[in-house]
């Protein structure tokens, strides 16, 4: 027994380890694992996204409907002042005469501030607290650092990045099917803006007129007040009301560009096709179809979203709008005048 003992004392016993190879297997194991979880996790991170935007979408719905009901009207889109003297009215009272493009009275995000509980926020633009009939009453809201400095949640959809740090929207109101004719020279989508044979009536570039049987849409930067559901025989459920936008591929965005009447919150239209892209870094002068500054290109809707973009309708109704619709029937939705059946989509 003794002897046992002696000799087992002797005996070295060594700890198994990881061989190289069996260690560089398992890093791969490991690396696979992670390459198989990421898209899922992506995926997931891509419909809480999602799903957020969407609620934004529903909160504009619900705001734009509560404003009509208070006002009779619809927030306008924008809403500029005149030169006139003394003209503390809005550009409509003078028919159209002698804008005071400095004069800047919001727009229909603006408006909507005091029926998303914003009140304070709305408040800090001053005057008497009507920003239609105050002159330069979102100028004056644009100058207040504390207004600047506010991130409501339901301006930003969390798939866009871009500039975080700025006081930006990715919601913007239709102008419909408007034309958008741009300074870059080409104008590929123009043959989609005037449709006699849909039933869409004449109107002028940009949606730039304050009498509301010009526009196409429901929005513009000029101030055409709409109504629910008069201004839409169409329907409410077929005309588009605001659509996901990118900041980032539009000329007329900057920090606090969503008070601003001229501020891109209603600059966009139903005539060009769903994620069109266009790129801030490009110039005209280096590629006019890609550039931001190319109107006819940038003023669409778009998202990164895959496969479309979300919209919601008159009636309140939030729908995702796949980039490959037809573009009839998204004419057609833009519009709320043309009296013409939707085709599938």
């Amino acid at each position: 027994m003794s002897f046992f003992f002696r000799c087992t004392r002797g005996v070295r016993r060594t700890r198994s380890a990881f061989t190289l190879i069996e260690l560089l297997v398992v890093i791969a194991i490991i690396a696979i694992l992670i390459g198989l979880l990421l898209p899922a996790v992506q995926k997931v991170r891509e419909a809480a996204a999602r799903m957020s935007c969407q609620n934004n979408l529903k909160q504009f719905g619900l705001a734009q409907h509560s404003h009509n009901d208070a006002r009779g009207y619809l927030p306008r889109g924008g809403l500029m002042g005149t030169n006139t003297p003394g003209g503390a009215q809005a550009f409509e009272s003078w028919n159209g005469q002698d804008p005071n493009w400095s004069d800047d009275r919001g727009t229909w995000i603006v408006f909507s501030l005091p029926y998303m509980e914003q009140d304070n926020l709305y408040k800090l633009g001053g005057g008497n607290g009507n920003y239609e009939t105050s002159i330069n009453s979102a100028g004056i809201l644009r100058a207040n650092p504390n207004a600047v400095r506010a991130r409501p949640k339901f301006l930003r959809c969390p798939s866009d990045a871009y500039n975080s740090n700025e006081a930006l929207s990715n919601y913007a109101g239709s102008l419909g099917a408007q034309c958008v004719v741009g300074p870059c020279g080409s104008q590929s989508n123009a043959l989609w803006c005037n449709q006699p044979n849909l039933g869409i009536p004449p109107s002028p570039d940009h949606g730039n007129d304050v009498n509301a049987s010009s526009i196409r849409g429901l929005y513009n930067r000029m101030g055409a007040k709409m109504s629910l559901p008069a201004s839409m025989p169409d329907g409410t459920s077929n005309t588009i009301m605001i659509g996901e936008v990118l900041p980032g591929e539009h000329d007329h965005y900057f920090d606090g560009s969503w008070m601003y009447f001229n501020g891109g919150a209603s600059h966009h239209t139903t005539s060009i096709p769903i994620n069109t892209k266009t790129d801030k870094r490009v110039g005209c002068s280096t590629d006019p179809v890609r550039s931001y500054q190319n109107w006819n290109q940038s003023w669409g809707f778009k998202s990164n979203h895959s496969g479309g973009a979300q919209f919601v309708f008159a009636d309140g109704s939030v729908k995702f709008i796949a980039q490959g619709i037809s573009m009839q029937a998204y004419i057609l939705l833009g519009t709320r005048n043309d009296g013409q059946p939707i085709p599938n989509y």
